[in-house]
């Protein structure tokens, strides 16, 4: 019950059991194309160009950054924690000149803030942010900054990893050119692929590029040969991986996404009203708290590694600690995917009703 990964469900370790086939084999050609049309349903988008990044949601982020980004271009990034921070590192790994609109960790992003930033820079490249912000437990709103965005010819690109399945995520709707996320989240793979979408406006921009693409690996005008009717050999596949996938996105899509986001959002509330009980309180305010992931400070007096030491060695129950200024105070509790029952809810509240009396 950390902040990720998530347990596995018994289809995707099914999966990974199966026999290799090889990455052009066409039924595991056939399967790509089943990711790529049941991504599109989770991602809802119509993008042509969807698929999985192979690499964690780290690698989705580069991918998404590098791609679209030149020497000299501005890139306005939202920083309110931990992966808006690694945003902004990769946008200037990318040399672009960042422009950050900071925001104090635990809150979200003000939407005058990235409104005056847009205007201050018109000729900003991308606007960048975190949806779920796995380091505070914070749910940023994103409609309204969708909307000045739109406003703006700054790319959209909006980081999904912990958020996809277990909240709304709207791509087209909410105009985004490039959402990534992450297996082991709400989606119950193991680590090691990065869902991702490209819209139209964003491979416009990929293709008009007067520099190559920094990165081989993750040049995506090379890996839609792969990915689309071509088949054009670029690297080996993570077969199994991608199994792996394909068969967790069918439980997602089988329980349908109304049903995971309010499962989600029903134990959510439970966990949070049985931990401020009993003398938890969260990091982020409650209208913009994350119902899969919770940021929490510990009741005065207890003992934050030793007890968390004592949930996993005496309860077999693993929850994360804080990160940045939160270390050393607050526990990351994940209620993800396959982990978001209310049977690990229960468990892990008497695990702590043990520990704490």
């Amino acid at each position: 019950m950390g902040p990720g990964p998530s347990n596995v469900s018994p289809e995707a370790l099914a999966a990974l059991a199966r026999p290799i086939t090889g990455h052009l084999d066409p039924a595991f050609l056939a399967m790509l194309d089943e990711i790529a049309d049941r991504l599109r349903t989770v991602f809802r988008t119509s993008n042509a160009m969807t698929f999985a990044v192979s690499g964690t949601g780290s690698a989705g982020m580069e991918a998404a950054l590098v791609n679209v980004l030149e020497p000299g271009d501005e890139a306005v990034v939202c920083v309110n924690g931990v992966f808006g921070g690694r945003l902004a590192e990769i946008a200037s790994r990318a040399g672009a000149e960042v422009v950050r609109v900071e925001a104090p960790w635990g809150e979200i992003v003000a939407v005058d803030a990235v409104r005056q930033a847009l205007q201050t820079h018109p000729n900003a490249k991308v606007l960048a942010l975190v949806h779920a912000e796995t380091s505070t437990g914070v749910r940023q709103p994103i409609e309204e900054i969708a909307a000045i965005v739109a406003e703006h010819p700054a790319l959209f690109v909006l980081d999904a990893v912990t958020s996809l399945g277990g909240v709304p995520v709207d791509v087209d709707d909410w105009g985004v050119d490039v959402c990534y996320s992450g297996t082991q989240k709400c989606l119950s793979v193991p680590p090691g692929l990065s869902p991702i979408t490209f819209s139209a406006r964003a491979m416009d921009v990929v293709r008009g590029r007067t520099t190559p693409v920094r990165s081989w690996y993750l040049d995506v005008t090379m890996l839609e040969k792969y990915w689309g009717e071509e088949r054009v050999y670029h690297h080996t596949a993570p077969i199994s991986m991608l199994a792996a996938l394909h068969a967790g996105l069918r439980r997602v899509l089988e329980e349908s996404l109304d049903a995971a986001w309010d499962r989600h959002a029903r134990l959510g509330s439970l966990l949070a009203a049985e931990l401020c009980a009993r003398g938890f309180s969260y990091v982020a305010p409650e209208d913009h708290r994350l119902p899969m992931l919770h940021c929490v400070r510990l009741p005065e007096g207890m003992d934050e590694a030793g007890v968390r030491a004592r949930l996993l060695t005496a309860f077999g129950i693993e929850v994360g600690a804080g990160l940045g200024p939160f270390r050393g105070e607050c526990w990351r509790i994940g209620l993800m995917g396959y982990t978001c029952s209310e049977r690990n809810v229960l468990t892990l509240l008497a695990a702590l009703d043990a520990l704490m009396s």
